[in-house]
């Protein structure tokens, strides 16, 4: 009898160790430790232990020491990660279309981008959760500038150029293809050598990008028009996601949406202070006057249109630019 009792403590132990197990979210990012992003997942992580009693946490990868976006994807599809923070290549490879965000010459502020996030915020969210994964939280890398040796003001300096371009980006192939480029494919990892042997002489990226990777070493000149602005998100995948109790699903949607957002403001303010830092340094912000301004324009329509049918419908670019031409239209 005694040997009964001991065994049944023994399996009510088990069982109880088993509920209270930890629910921990192996998360991957390309962001380097101390970097504004990580420090915000930093304080995610830290609230969400404190609301759910330590029963839910992220192990955060930075760096990308999990490899890149597609790397990860692999490894989040194998189970081995859970989670990842994604620039819109990533978002790209799960819902094409979500690279609307991304379109050449679309946006001229953000205001007008957190307009069009937030009208198809709820409808990619749905079509992510169909594809297996859970919309924890917008972010962005910000407007992109092209960046070069020597002044670039209108099309035909640009198509003068000795562009670089991120190999494998369907988003830029059609948007270099529209402003007649014909750029040098390279991946991230290759840019700086080949800026310093002039392989290349201009290149494309946000400010902070621009700084972090040191690529505004190599470069004097910053157009002041974005090519486009860069979107991100943060995802799960839904059979991690759907394992959690929904207190604690209610807790993580919630909280992740709140951090995101913030981390979207002090993005944005990075950028403006990398733009300042560039100009310390001796960057030259060039204007592109108005009437070269136009060319720029009817390339990025020509863009996007190419990519109907490749990356996302007529019927979703035509909502999103008259949702823009109302929302111009008003704020005038």
């Amino acid at each position: 009898m005694k040997n009964y009792w001991v065994a049944v403590f023994i399996s009510i132990s088990l069982v109880g160790n088993l509920f209270s197990q930890k629910h921990i979210i192996k998360f991957a990012t390309v962001a380097p430790e101390g970097s504004t992003w990580l420090k915000v997942m930093n304080e995610l992580n830290d609230e969400i232990s404190k609301l759910t009693n330590g029963e839910v946490r992220f192990k955060i990868y930075p760096g990308g020491i999990q490899g890149d976006e597609k790397d990860v994807l692999r490894k989040i599809r194998l189970g081995q990660l859970h989670s990842a923070g994604f620039t819109g290549v990533g978002l790209g490879e799960i819902l094409p279309e979500s690279r609307i965000f991304d379109s050449p010459l679309l946006f001229n502020n953000y205001q007008e981008v957190d307009h069009i996030t937030a009208l198809l915020t709820d409808d990619l969210s749905r079509k992510f959760e169909e594809a297996g994964y859970v919309l924890l939280g917008w972010t962005e890398v910000g407007f992109v500038y092209v960046y070069g040796n020597k002044p670039i003001t209108s099309l035909p300096d640009l198509k003068g150029t000795r562009m670089w371009m991120w190999q494998g980006d369907p988003i830029a192939e059609a948007t270099f293809n529209a402003l007649g480029v014909s750029p040098f494919p390279l991946s991230v990892t290759d840019v700086l050598t080949s800026l310093q042997t002039n392989l290349i002489e201009a290149v494309y990226t946000s400010p902070l990008a621009c700084v972090s990777l040191q690529w505004y070493t190599r470069v004097n000149y910053m157009m002041d028009v974005p090519l486009a602005d860069a979107a991100g998100a943060v995802l799960i995948s839904k059979k991690s996601f759907d394992k959690l109790p929904e207190n604690y699903q209610l807790i993580l949607r919630e909280k992740s949406k709140e951090y995101m957002t913030r981390l979207i403001g002090l993005s944005r303010q990075d950028n403006e202070q990398s733009i300042e830092l560039m100009k310390k340094n001796g960057m030259k912000i060039v204007h592109v006057p108005e009437a070269n301004l136009r060319d720029f324009r009817s390339a990025g329509e020509k863009a996007r249109r190419s990519l109907v049918g490749r990356l996302y419908s007529q019927e979703l670019l035509d909502r999103v630019e008259n949702s823009l031409k109302e929302f111009r239209s008003q704020s005038k």
